[in-house]
């Protein structure tokens, strides 16, 4: 019998991972600044969101938008953080280090594996971003961490299924390799399906209206111009859609070891 597909959702606010958690998911990825990429959560959210649920809490660790080749600077924030998230009870952090030239930075990540132990770890999309798929996948089974996120390099995991049904099958029972990028109700079921995973990560918040009535449409504090008049929430509806289509796709993807 095939295992359950594991599914992870993105959320930046407590009410998100609250409907996440409604919708019937199995972890949440905490993050704030999602417009960018995701950066870390601050202290009071990371701490808000554990106690409202009861599901898995993973944490990103990402300092700043941008590149994932830090500064010392940066890095020392990297590792702070890592503390801070298993010290208010989170069950994971989720980072990704990079060299110039485009390879796993290992030691740095080896020691931020050091540091979040006994918590689960991953290594997000930064995998995408590095010079060598394949060998960014030795180097991270080797510096011990229990996960990795990819789309397979390419923007939509859709566009990347050969690469990432390559990965699932060089990895085998080393590494859990979940599946991320442009991840929907829709294309869920056909991506597990034809690739084998066993994980998905998705961003499915949508955008609504401020309640705010008054506004100064002269000012727009952040790059996206009327920003600060609408927020991104996550449905529940929508959550418990997608893990619906995740569980249909049981009967359908090939058995792959894990």
């Amino acid at each position: 019998m095939n295992p359950p597909v594991g599914v992870e959702i993105c959320v930046d606010s407590i009410a998100s991972a609250v409907a996440a958690q409604g919708g019937g998911v199995h972890r949440v990825e905490l993050c704030s600044s999602l417009s960018e990429g995701g950066t870390t959560p601050s202290v009071g959210l990371m701490e808000g969101v554990r106690r409202r649920i009861g599901i898995g809490l993973h944490v990103i660790i990402r300092p700043r938008a941008g590149d994932f080749c830090y500064d010392a600077c940066d890095f020392e924030s990297m590792k702070r953080d890592v503390l801070i998230a298993k010290q208010v009870g989170a069950d994971g952090v989720v980072f990704g280090v990079l060299h110039e030239e485009g390879q796993i930075n290992t030691t740095r990540a080896r020691q931020l594996v050091e540091l979040a132990s006994p918590m689960s770890t991953t290594f997000h999309r930064a995998f995408d971003m590095s010079s060598d798929l394949n060998q960014a996948l030795e180097d991270i089974i080797a510096i011990g961490m229990h996960r990795v996120l990819t789309s397979g390099g390419e923007q939509r995991a859709e566009d990347g299924v050969s690469a990432i049904s390559h990965l699932i099958t060089t990895a085998k029972d080393r590494v859990a390799i979940m599946v991320g990028g442009g991840i929907r109700e829709t294309n869920a079921r056909r991506i597990l399906a034809a690739t084998g995973a066993r994980e998905i990560h998705a961003n499915i918040g949508h955008t609504v209206p401020s309640p705010m009535r008054f506004r100064n449409n002269k000012i727009s504090l952040g790059s996206i111009r009327g920003q600060e008049y609408q927020r991104v929430i996550v449905s529940q509806d929508q959550v418990r859609r997608l893990v619906e289509a995740a569980t249909g796709a049981l009967n359908l993807a090939p058995t792959t070891p894990r």
